[in-house]
């Protein structure tokens, strides 16, 4: 079946009260949207992220396979029941994952240096609830890097000042032009420019590589098809 990303103010509503994507425009993309195909009551929308070096095949439920790594470091969420045991595949071989919240949104972070371990889960909640804004998710995944910091390029306003390791926060933000830099201590990665954002898109930043090395990357988020 061919998964595509949905609305997350969608999914948020669908889920009551939850939060993906292909916005339509004008009245009929609002009616589309209002009448596409909604998760089942008491699921939940996990994914998987690969800060490390090599790509990994990761399978979620009953998600297609994706490859994530240097390029995609995270896939799409998939919609998982809430409460229960789902079932999660790395490089073909199954693993051990503890449940997730109904009406949760988790990325599982996978450890390039333990790959047999549980995946550290963090939640995705928490972030802008006006739907006029987008908004932005970052991740602090580098080694050694006890603080991340994200602001924008060229010495400009910072927008979160520390992040701490293995952890992530968001913010709404106004869709604009902007380009961002993110560091730990006094080194800073290569700078990232945003997309066009639009109101109600929510955009991952990642920090990873090494607090010496440290290496930002971005990502439209999205969501696995609601099937009918």
């Amino acid at each position: 079946m061919k998964r595509s990303p949905i609305p997350f103010a969608l999914a948020l509503l669908a889920l009551a009260p939850l939060a993906g994507h292909a916005q339509p425009t004008g009245q009929e993309g609002r009616l589309a949207q209002l009448y596409a195909p909604r998760p089942p009551a008491g699921s939940a929308f996990v994914r998987v992220l690969n800060p490390g070096s090599a790509a990994l095949k990761v399978a979620v439920g009953n998600g297609a396979e994706q490859s994530i790594g240097p390029a995609t470091r995270a896939t799409r969420y998939a919609i998982v029941e809430g409460g229960k045991p789902f079932t999660l595949r790395v490089a073909g071989t199954p693993r051990s994952q503890p449940k997730v919240a109904a009406g949760s949104f988790s990325t599982l972070v996978l450890d390039p240096a333990a790959p047999s371990k549980p995946l550290l889960a963090l939640a995705d909640g928490g972030g802008t609830s006006d739907a006029l804004k987008a908004e932005i998710r970052f991740y602090n995944l580098a080694s050694g890097c006890p603080q991340g910091r994200l602001a924008m390029a060229d010495k400009g306003a910072v927008v979160f000042p520390a992040v701490a390791a293995g952890s992530s926060s968001a913010r709404g933000i106004n869709p604009v032009k902007a380009r961002l830099v993110a560091g730990c201590g006094g080194k800073e990665s290569a700078p990232v420019a945003l997309p066009a954002l639009q109101p109600g898109d929510h955009y991952s930043l990642f920090l990873t590589g090494s607090a010496t090395a440290p290496i930002l990357q971005g990502q439209l988020s999205g969501t696995d098809a609601v099937g009918r």
